[in-house]
C-alpha cells in the first residue's frame, strides 16, 4: 500500500503531460505554495484540443490526504455561470422561451418590477436586481436554495438602476435563471442539467449537487490558508445555491467539455453566435469577453468558499487553460497569466 507523500509524488509524475518540450519547471515553480501535503490545484492547457501540460499539485482532502488527479471534482463557483446560461438556451433552442421573455410571465406573482426585467438580461448582468446576500436575516443558519433567492427578489420593489441600461455582475440573476429553468422545463435545476446538458455530452461525473440527493466523485474538499494555518471552509451559507456557482467537475470533464466546444451541439450555430457576442461591461451568456495581450479571449473565473479558479480560451491561439484550486485566497487568474505567458507567442 502506498504511503499519502509517495502517492503524492506519483500523481504530480503521473498527470504531468506534453513530453520534455513543456516549461514544466517553470510551471512548478508558479505554483510551488500549493506542492505539497497542502490544499493544491489542478492545471490544463490545451492547444488545437489536445492537452499539452497537465499539472495537479497537493491534497483535494486533508483528513484523508487525498491527492488531486485529473479526476478530481471542484465546486466550480462563478464559472458554473456558462452551464446556467446553456440551460436557458437549450430551452430558447425548443421553443420553451424567448430571450425577451420578463420575469412576471414567467413568475405570474413577481412584483411589478419585474415586467421590465428579461431573460437576457439575467444572462448579461443588465437586470439590476439587489444583492441577495446583504438581504438574508443575520439570524439564518439554513443553506440558502435558488428558491430562497427568488423569494428574496419576490420581497423587494426595485432594482439597482433600470433594467437593460447598466451591467452590474449578479449572482441573484443567475440564481433567478435556475429558477426559470424549473418553472419552464418541470423538472429541478440540476435533473435539467443532468438530462439535458451533462448526460448527452458525456459528462458523466460533472454534477449541480445537493447535499443528501447526490453525492460527489472524487470530490475536492475547500479550505482557507491564514497565517500558515490551515482550516476547512468548504462551505457556506449560499454554497447551496446553483444556478450562479453550484456545479462540480474535474480537469477531465471539463476538457471533454472544451472539445465540445461548450456545449455547442445543444443548440443551434444562432443562439451558439449569441453566447459568445459581449453586451454591457463585456458579458456574453455565461462568458466574458474581451482581449488580453491583443488576443480575443473567452473567460471566467470562480470564486466561491474555499475555491479559486479561472478558465480562458483564446479561440484565434487555439489555446485554452484550465486551473481549479481548492483554496480561498486571491485572485489565481495572475497565476494562469503567468502560464500563459509560456505558451502564447508574441504578436508581431
Amino acid at each position: 500500500m502506498k504511503s499519502p507523500l509517495r502517492a503524492l509524488i506519483l500523481s504530480c509524475c503521473i498527470y504531468l503531460i506534453g513530453c520534455n518540450s513543456s516549461p514544466t519547471a517553470p510551471v512548478d515553480t508558479i505554483f510551488q505554495d500549493y506542492r505539497g501535503l497542502h490544499p493544491g490545484a489542478a492545471l490544463r492547457v490545451l492547444k488545437n484540443s489536445k492537452p499539452i501540460l497537465t499539472r495537479t499539485y497537493g491534497l483535494a482532502n486533508l483528513d484523508q490526504q487525498t491527492v488531486i488527479t485529473e479526476n478530481t471534482n471542484f465546486r466550480l463557483a462563478s464559472i458554473t455561470k456558462h452551464f446556467t446560461a446553456l440551460a436557458v438556451l437549450v430551452l430558447v433552442n425548443d421553443n420553451k422561451l424567448r430571450l425577451d421573455t420578463t420575469l412576471t410571465t414567467i413568475f405570474k406573482d413577481f412584483p411589478a418590477y419585474g415586467k421590465d426585467i428579461t431573460v437576457e438580461q439575467l444572462l448579461q448582468h443588465q437586470s439590476g436586481l439587489l444583492d441577495y446576500e446583504p438581504l438574508v436575516a443575520p439570524e439564518t443558519q439554513k443553506q440558502l436554495s435558488d428558491r430562497d433567492v427568488l423569494q428574496l427578489m419576490s420581497q423587494q420593489s426595485s432594482t439597482y438602476f433600470a433594467p437593460g441600461t447598466l451591467y452590474r455582475y449578479s449572482n441573484s440573476g443567475y440564481a433567478v435563471l435556475a429558477m426559470i429553468v424549473e418553472q419552464v422545463s418541470g423538472l429541478t435545476f440540476y435533473e435539467f442539467l443532468s438530462q439535458e446538458i451533462f448526460q448527452p455530452s458525456g459528462l458523466n461525473r460533472t454534477l449541480a449537487y445537493v447535499n443528501g440527493v447526490n453525492s460527489i466523485a472524487d470530490r475536492a474538499f475547500g479550505y482557507t490558508i491564514s497565517n500558515s494555518e490551515i482550516a476547512p471552509s468548504d462551505q457556506s451559507l449560499y454554497s447551496a445555491v446553483l444556478g450562479d456557482g453550484g456545479v462540480y467537475s474535474s480537469l477531465a470533464d471539463l476538457t471533454r467539455w472544451h472539445n465540445q466546444d461548450y456545449g455547442s451541439q445543444l443548440i443551434s450555430p444562432a443562439l451558439r453566435q449569441e453566447t459568445l457576442t459581449p453586451g454591457l461591461g463585456n458579458y456574453g451568456f455565461g462568458w466574458r469577453i474581451d482581449t488580453y495581450q491583443g488576443r480575443r479571449r473567452f473567460h471566467h473565473s470562480g470564486s466561491t468558499s474555499g475555491f479559486r479558479h479561472f478558465i480562458a480560451r483564446f479561440p484565434d491561439d487555439e489555446l485554452t487553460i484550465i486551473l481549479l484550486t481548492n483554496r480561498a485566497g486571491p485572485d489565481v487568474q495572475p497565476l494562469a497569466e503567468r502560464v500563459l505567458e509560456l505558451y502564447l507567442k508574441p504578436k508581431n
